[in-house]
């Protein structure tokens, strides 16, 4: 057993120590090293604080936090490798530095618990890695938009219930995607802003009776304030359950578009042609182009949202301060920043590789009637009330049922007076697809000109963001 299991940092009180299996159990060393530099980070800011303050000397305070410097450095250069045996991160750290100054070293955590330096360090980790997260789903964004004004005039059919409802465009389709994916972008920059307050110095749950100067560590960490209450400094993971939440919503929306995409990608309806690099074969059928990426990361939406049941179940129970409970606290949301992250690189990949097939796109436009409704709104702007003119178009679908006609546009205008005197010839170009689309230019519909400007609108969003 090596010397972080034998005097960790809490031993002090009990004369009996875990054997090496329930010392394995409780350590976190293998999911919290990842925050290595952040520790190192608050540790310099907390002992510059205490040198300043005389609570202790600024001599050792300097060479505190000059050999925490070193231990950085060692470490981004390989000199120093994290012991995988220590208990956590905190501990290593604090370890090399007594190991290296004796005495000196053991003054870094004058003032400070495990409690409030682990939520410091979380919060620390979360606000340089989700700006990179919010650049993936920037780009992701931008991908998308350079694809949809490729396709401002590829007439396409819009479904509800999976069923033909009334032709769009691929860009308005694609638009939309951005639109959830925007909405995402600000819940993670929402949650960065309520998570930007320093707990160090709230101690185990109390505070301290030191005279620790909370504001100067919180500025020197680059934090807009300190927390406002000690208890609630360690006891908070909602910024936690924010991020957690983001990316499980995040990823049912990239779960939802890989929906559309493995449709899309299927003989029966043959709108899009993922490149090869983005497919995989059959190791049984050798004519198979599956879309396993898109099927990937539809599945991988699972983790996210069970990443979130699991921390939501974690803190349910708590009493409001610090338990061993919260160890468990940051597994799981690694993970789905891990996963939402490598999603979001894979996605943006797929689809600008794409190739879309327009024509049958608008192939699919004829039959299904889906210009019913424009049949309707035509005999609104005649007068006719919206339920008088509902009735009529069903009927009018009835009859082209009846009479094998997939198009209402089937129909004589003999025929179609027959079921109202208000149709004229103009009603057969005012059922063409790209008239439907064309027709529905109010903000928010597919019509070009409008999907142009909602364009401009989610880019004009980003950089303000970015």
């Amino acid at each position: 057993m090596n010397k972080n299991t034998k005097s960790p940092l809490w031993a002090g009180r009990l004369a009996h120590k875990p054997d090496a299996d329930a010392y394995a159990f409780q350590a976190s060393i293998s999911v919290d090293k990842r925050l290595v530099f952040d520790d190192i980070a608050g540790s310099r800011a907390h002992v510059a604080m205490l040198g300043k303050q005389k609570i202790i000397p600024a001599g050792f305070a300097a060479k505190i936090g000059a050999e925490l410097e070193r231990i950085a450095r060692e470490l981004k250069s390989g000199k120093l490798v994290i012991d995988d045996s220590a208990e956590d991160i905190h501990s290593f750290i604090e370890g090399i530095l007594t190991e290296r100054l004796g005495d000196a070293g053991r003054m870094v955590h004058a003032g400070r618990s495990r409690n409030d330096q682990v939520a410091t360090d979380f919060r620390l980790y979360l606000k340089r890695t989700v700006p990179q997260l919010q650049n993936e789903l920037a780009e992701t964004i931008v991908t998308l938009l350079d694809r949809a004004e490729q396709h401002l005039g590829s007439i396409m059919p819009g479904y509800t219930h999976l069923q033909r409802a009334q032709p769009v465009t691929l860009a308005h389709h694609l638009t939309a995607w951005c639109c959830g994916l925007e909405r995402d972008y600000s819940r993670f920059r929402d949650a960065l802003d309520r998570l930007d307050a320093c707990p160090l110095g709230a101690g185990a749950l109390a505070g301290s009776g030191l005279p620790l100067d909370r504001a100067a560590v919180a500025d020197a960490l680059g934090f807009s304030r300190p927390t406002l209450n000690s208890m609630d400094s360690v006891a908070d993971r909602d910024f936690a359950l924010e991020l957690s939440s983001a990316c499980a919503i995040t990823m049912i929306h990239l779960s939802r578009f890989c929906e559309d995409i493995v449709l899309w990608a299927s003989e029966e309806f043959g709108f899009i042609n993922l490149a090869e690099a983005w497919s995989t074969g059959s190791s049984i059928m050798p004519q198979k182009k599956n879309p396993d990426f898109a099927e990937l990361i539809r599945g991988k939406s699972g983790r996210a949202a069970g990443n979130l049941a699991a921390l939501l179940t974690l803190l349910k129970g708590l009493p409001y301060a610090y338990d061993k409970d919260l160890q468990e606290d940051k597994e799981s949301l690694f993970d789905s920043l891990d996963t939402l992250s490598a999603c979001l690189r894979m996605f943006r990949g797929m689809m600008g590789s794409a190739e879309f097939n327009v024509k049958k796109m608008k192939a699919a436009c004829c039959g299904g009637f889906m210009e019913a409704t424009d049949a309707a709104d035509y005999l609104v702007r005649r007068g006719l009330p919206f339920r008088n003119a509902h009735e009529t178009a069903a009927l009018i679908v009835r009859d082209c049922i009846e009479a094998g006609q997939r198009h209402i546009g089937d129909r004589s205008l003999a025929e179609l007076k027959k079921r109202s005197k208000l149709f004229e010839d103009d009603i057969y170009r005012a059922l063409k697809p790209a008239a439907c689309v064309k027709a529905r230019s109010l903000p928010g519909g597919p019509a070009p000109r409008e999907v142009r400007r909602q364009i401009r609108a989610l880019r004009k969003r980003l950089t303000k963001k970015v």
